[in-house]
This record gives structure tokens, sequence and C-alpha cells, in this order.
């Protein structure tokens, strides 16, 4: 089987293509902006450019039976874009779209999108985690974007009979990770005492290892056509929690000052880094019970174990 991988140099385009390359049975091939030194032996690069409206993927396409679509304008802290939702569009929306069509003339027969936990919404009840079948809250131009690219897939689906399979992760943590969980590291690394003791919500997250033996589970797997997936690791915790699992990974002991969560929000407030805040302090939960039950999915690794692994390539990373 030919597997085509959109944003192979990002974060989870380049997991998925190191390890569906490892079975025997699948050919992967990269599309690319320009040609990179970051693919195992094995993996095709095929240079189509940013992910537009008009890219041709028509060479990408030959022979490819699955789409995993993992490329994306993402969400940033500080949009200085005019209108950042008809930014987010242009790639998330309409360059999904081209791509799928595309897709479609190709002759391939399924199309996986990797979208977000955003086009749930922002924050959960505590314990009332969010689910597929969910009334939708979007927030912010980025889960709109990736709401309205699902929306146009399952109607190209049900016109064309391609099969969509759509995954929304919660945030992705892993040997290489960005943004800030590279920031948490960082903090924790160092032994820095930080404010979040009295932190008390719950989150959801999922391992980079255990989001990629999924997507590699729904490349070929028949209950998986057509259907919307939430994953997670299935241990939420507390920022506090986390803290100290990634304080654990670094063989130290975190430090964590019990200052009242209203005090620092409302000092987020005033900052203007109310968002960061709501991350930090509120709960994001999501049931994944959909992918174990009808795809029999199980977490390949634990919270602990894939934060042993990010903590080691973070200090490898830093010649710490």
């Amino acid at each position: 089987m030919n597997v085509l991988i959109t944003g192979g140099t990002g974060f989870v385009g380049k997991a998925s293509a190191r390890d569906i390359r490892i079975d025997g049975n699948m050919k992967v091939v990269a599309a690319v902006r320009n040609v990179s030194n970051q693919f195992p032996t094995g993996v095709e690069q095929v240079v189509v450019g940013d992910l537009l409206a008009n890219t041709d993927y028509s060479h990408a396409l030959k022979n490819v039976e699955v789409v995993i679509h993992a490329a994306a304008r993402v969400h940033v802290m500080q949009d200085n874009a005019a209108n950042p939702l008809a930014e987010f569009r242009k790639v998330n929306v309409d360059g999904t779209l081209n791509l799928a069509r595309q897709t479609v003339e190709a002759g391939a027969k399924r199309f996986i999108f990797i979208s977000s936990i955003k086009v749930n919404g922002e924050s959960t009840l505590e314990d009332r985690p969010f689910n597929p079948d969910d009334t939708y809250i979007t927030t912010d131009p980025y889960g709109a974007s990736k709401r309205e690219a699902e929306q146009g897939l399952l109607a190209l689906a049900e016109e064309t009979g391609l099969e969509v399979v759509i995954i929304r992760p919660p945030l992705i943590y892993g040997p290489g990770v960005k943004a800030n969980f590279r920031s948490l590291l960082k903090w924790m690394s160092r032994g820095m005492p930080l404010p979040f003791g009295a932190v008390h919500n719950k989150r959801s997250f999922v391992a980079i290892d255990n989001l990629v033996s999924f997507i590699r589970l729904c490349v070929d797997h028949p209950k998986a056509a057509n259907e919307i997936f939430l994953i997670s690791d299935g241990e939420d915790v507390s920022t506090a929690m986390l803290l100290r699992k990634i304080a654990k990974a670094f063989g130290r002991k975190a430090m964590l000052l019990p200052i009242p969560v209203g005090l620092m929000q409302f000092m987020a407030n005033v900052i203007g880094k109310g968002d960061v805040a709501n991350r930090l302090f509120g709960s994001l939960q999501v049931d994944s019970a959909k992918a174990r039950n009808l795809l029999g999915w199980k977490p390949v690794v634990t919270m602990d174990e894939q934060l042993k692994k990010t903590a080691e390539a973070y200090l490898h990373e830093t010649n710490l």
C-alpha cells in the first residue's frame, strides 16, 4: 500500500512517516515544501510547495491509496494578520479541500485528516469530557477553519465515496515537541520553582507515539471510514501533576508553590495573557472511548514512558 503524508517535516507528519515506513507492507511518500534530510531511508519525498487552493499534487498522488493530511496553518498565540480567519481558511480549508478533490481524481480510497480538539472548544467542565458528537463551540479562527474543513471533507465523502477519517487530538507531546510544552520542559529541567501547586484542573494529552499508532490503525481499518475520533492517552492530569511528571522524567522533584488560581488568573488577564492562563488553569478532557471500542485501539505508551523519552531527547538537543 502506498501512503502519502503531508506536513512531513512537522511534528505529527515526521513521526507518522518514520513509524509507518517500518511496516513492510507500506510505501511512504512525503509531500514537502523543500527536500529535507529529516526523513529516514525509504521515505520518498515529493516537493509540492505550500498547501494552497491551487497546489498541484498530481505527481505526489501517483499510485497512492491513502492520504494522511497533517499539514496545516497552525494555531499561533499572537496572530498579526488583519483577518486571521481568512488566512487560516486559505490553508486549512481551501488547501485541504483542494488536496482531497485531487485525492479522489487520483483514485485514492481514504483521506485521514488530522484536525484539532479546538473544533469542540477550549475547555470542559471537570469530568464532562468532549466526545465526537458534541455541539461545537469553536471560539478561535484556527478551530473554526478546522471545523469548516471537516464539513467540506464529509460532504465530499458523501458525494464521491471517498473514505474520510477525522482525528481530533488534544495537545500532542513527545520528543521534539515545540511551543508551550517545550517551555515546561525547560523550566522543569532546570528545577525552577513555579506557582502552580494549587492548580487542580484536568486535561487530556496524547503522546506522539500513541497518536501515530492510532493513525496507522486508521490507514486500513474498515470501521474507521467516515468516522470522527477524539484521541488521548486516557490519563487526564492537572497542570500540577503534569509538571511533577515532567520533573520526575528529568530525575528532579518539582518545586510548585501553592499560589491561589484566582489571583494568577487575575494577573494574567491584567497583562493580556488570559488565554495562556485558561490553558494552564482550565480543564479540557476528551473521551476516546470510540477509538477504543470501535477500532480496538489501545495506547502503546504511558504518559510517564513518553515523558521519559521526551526529557531524554530534550537533554540531548540542548546538551544539558
